[in-house]
């Protein structure tokens, strides 16, 4: 399995909810944050891709899991793995993982973690296309 992208991520009241926690729908920001900067760091950006492809990526699926709650002022490390690629869509594994509560063996505990399927479709007419082979390549 590839190593994972690591963003590192400090939280900010604008992420928090009433109750002083990260609002559960905050995390699909995270890892879309993440997801964008692996793919910076391969090299591949978006608003380039679209310009010179005429397609974007698409979330076509999120499954989440929550184990335990951020806080404000927490640092998080939020991870971006891909784990399968096809020739239209791909799947990552993500991973909110907290640096400011650590397990005791002193490596970041998860707070939440998910499987993300990205589709690639025609921005115009949003029809499901080919990922560019530039692109797949450089993914994977």
């Amino acid at each position: 399995m590839p190593m994972a992208f690591e963003l590192p991520l400090r939280i900010y009241w604008e992420d928090t909810d009433a109750g002083g926690i990260v609002f559960y729908a905050n995390y699909l920001r995270f890892f879309e944050r993440a997801r964008t900067e692996w793919l910076r760091a391969l090299g591949i950006q978006q608003q380039a891709l679209r310009e010179t492809t005429g397609g974007i990526f698409v979330v076509s699926e999120a499954t989440l899991k929550y184990h335990r709650p951020a806080r404000l002022d927490d640092e998080l490390i939020v991870t971006a793995r891909l784990t399968a690629a096809g020739r239209a869509s791909f799947t990552m594994t993500q991973e909110a993982l907290s640096r400011s509560e650590p397990l005791p063996d002193g490596s970041p505990r998860l707070l939440c973690e998910g499987l993300i399927r990205i589709g690639w479709v025609d921005a115009a007419t949003l029809k499901p296309a080919r990922l560019p082979a530039h692109v797949l390549e450089a993914m994977t």
